[in-house]
């Protein structure tokens, strides 16, 4: 059995590892671009940020229980799964480890490499009809799914994939970047556009990154707890 101190060090360092690929694909992709080079495109990305979250959570799912995200943390705390001044430090440790993350990545690639997209900053394509309340939608339906799986297969003791559990979830993350990267960067997670923000003071519309993977992950985690989780209480 692991103790606090052990679960924020796992949560820290999985955040970390999956804000510096994440936002890190991003870069390379610019530099690529500006290199006259093919980039990684959008497919790029999602399977870059899939995998990194899939082999965070592999790796260390079995210490903290794997979350690297604020709206993962909400959906444990509200359904009980974990206590709130636990929660409290598992976010204190995940926004660290964001920052990080970023702080880093503004130290080690050149600034006119990340500059145009201000470091994997995740700004949605305002404009038109796609207003701030569609980019808390997206972003809230897209963690909504995220999170489901998560206790799909994290969670649920009968759904006998926990040893799967990473892969399914890397799986998701890059679905959901391929809806919704064009549309808000497809955060799904506001430590990942905390980290960036912070780093490169670009807080544009960043109230979307909290307000939606929040609110879907409070959604999916309730409904999977009251329909599914009904004899398997808390402990």
């Amino acid at each position: 059995m692991y103790n606090l101190p052990q679960k924020l060090i796992a949560e820290f360092v999985g955040t970390f590892a999956f804000i510096f690929i994440s936002a890190g694909t991003i870069c390379a992709d610019q530099f690529l671009a500006a290199s006259g080079q093919n980039g990684v495109g959008l497919l790029g990305i999602a399977v870059g940020s899939g995998l990194a979250f899939a082999i965070v959570v592999t790796a260390l799912g079995h210490i903290s229980g794997g979350h690297f995200n604020p709206a993962i943390t909400i959906g444990f705390w509200v359904t009980r799964r974990l206590g709130t001044l636990d929660s409290i430090a598992y976010w204190i440790a995940q926004l660290l480890g964001a920052a990080a993350a970023a702080y880093l990545l503004k130290l080690a690639i050149p600034d006119t490499t990340w500059t145009a997209k201000a470091l994997g900053s995740i700004t949605p394509e305002l404009g038109g009809d796609f207003t701030r309340a569609h980019g808390i939608t997206l972003e809230a339906v897209m963690t909504f799914v995220l999170v489901l799986v998560v206790f799909a297969t994290a969670v649920d003791a009968k759904g006998a994939f926990d040893k799967i559990a990473g892969f399914a979830i890397g799986l998701t993350v890059t679905a959901d970047i391929l809806v919704g990267g064009p549309f808000t960067g497809a955060a799904l997670n506001p430590a990942r556009a905390f980290g960036p923000a912070l780093a490169t003071s670009h807080w544009q519309n960043h109230g979307v990154y909290w307000a939606g993977p929040l609110l879907g992950g409070v959604l999916a985690a309730v409904l999977y707890d009251r329909v599914f989780l009904r004899d398997q209480p808390p402990a």
